[in-house]
């Protein structure tokens, strides 16, 4: 695409209320983005140091799913063994948010009967909320994540028997 035509896009998105525009011309594509005006750009946000642990792999005792973790396992519990039911694990890494509000009541609670598809939790990763949906009907045995805090990708959030 020539420059002329990227500069003159440039000029016509900074004309319009637009935020962002994108043209696409044979096999090439050309996206232009902006911040509305004042908008503010927030600083980016750091992230706390990683620290690299190694779990040693077990072999699952008979009885017990694959998707749970044997006793003393990690699994995202500090050690502590999972309750007996279907383990709801995250699809990502973010935030999680047992609630769609900070004043608003928790999506879920302990002891309350959810069905397929019911919303248990919502996981912020990069500025979207994703929800976290019940894949089984039952019982919320227990929530594993604590509102407001990191989840990492297959952790543990809530047990449905």
């Amino acid at each position: 695409m020539d420059l002329r035509k990227i500069k003159k896009l440039i000029d016509l998105l900074d004309e319009s209320n637009l935020a962002e525009l994108e043209i696409k011309e044979g096999e090439e594509t050309v996206r232009l983005a902006r911040f509305p005006k004042g908008m503010a750009m927030s600083a980016p946000m750091h992230a706390p140091p990683v620290t690299h642990v190694h779990v040693e792999q077990r072999p699952t005792p008979a009885g017990r799913h694959a998707s749970e973790p044997s006793e003393g396992g990690s699994g995202g519990t500090g050690g502590k063994e999972l309750p007996d039911g279907h383990v709801i694990r995250s699809p990502m890494v973010g935030t999680f948010y047992a609630a769609p509000s900070p004043d608003a009541p928790p999506f879920v609670k302990v002891g309350q009967t959810v069905k397929a598809g019911d919303v248990l939790a919502v996981i912020e990763a990069m500025k979207m909320f994703n929800q976290i949906e019940a894949d089984v009907s039952g019982t919320v045995a227990a929530v594993l994540a604590t509102s407001g805090q990191p989840v990492e990708f297959d952790e543990p959030l809530f047990v449905i028997a």
